[in-house]
């Protein structure tokens, strides 16, 4: 079944693409949920039509998708994690944590453009980052582990100092305690 996309599914295609589906997948999810329609040829005539006078504006687009390809062109994103004994995480490095680790570089991508495994080791890993039809960047990632905390340093301990005993003070005695009756007798 082919399906002319209306917004770009990662995996599948771009928007305005015309993809092969299998017939479930179609009906199923891509047209009720308004992702696609149906490629009839009434369909490809006006999608031709569409792309024709969209031609400057995807062209303005690849430009400013290759602008930011060049941003992350020498980035190596390096993410810092708990990590067990064994060298395994605990966790796990997704997209989520890569698109928050760029973020903080200056460089804002959509978690979504990103493809990647979810990383449970310590390593060198690989992401892909789709930013518009024919513009993708690997991005390397390292996942290193997360250095322990510093223990604090122990809290200064004060100097006892000899103080000079205070004058009329007298020394406190603890009076004898007396015992109840009741209580002797048990």
């Amino acid at each position: 079944m082919q399906i002319i996309l209306k917004e770009d599914i990662i995996g599948l295609g771009y928007k305005n693409e015309i993809v092969d589906v299998k017939p479930g997948y179609g009906r199923n999810y891509l047209i009720p949920k308004g992702k696609g329609v149906i490629a009839t040829p009434s369909a490809k005539k006006m999608l031709a039509e569409t792309l024709k006078q969209q031609a400057h504006k995807i062209e303005a687009q690849t430009a400013a998708a290759q602008k930011k390809a060049n941003q992350l062109q020498d980035v190596v994103v390096e993410v810092a994690a708990k990590v067990s004994s064994t060298g395994v995480l605990y966790g796990s490095v997704n997209a989520a944590k890569v698109s928050e680790e760029l973020a903080k570089k200056g460089i804002e991508v959509d978690r979504k453009i990103i493809t990647m495994r979810d990383i449970k080791n310590v390593g060198e890993y690989e992401a892909t980052v789709h930013f518009y039809k024919g513009v993708e960047v690997k991005l390397p990632i390292r996942v290193v582990a997360e250095k322990a905390e510093e223990k604090a340093a122990p809290a200064p301990v004060k100097e006892e100092t000899a103080e000079a005993p205070v004058e009329n003070e007298e020394p406190i005695v603890e009076a004898p305690v007396e015992e109840d009756e009741a209580t002797v007798a048990e």
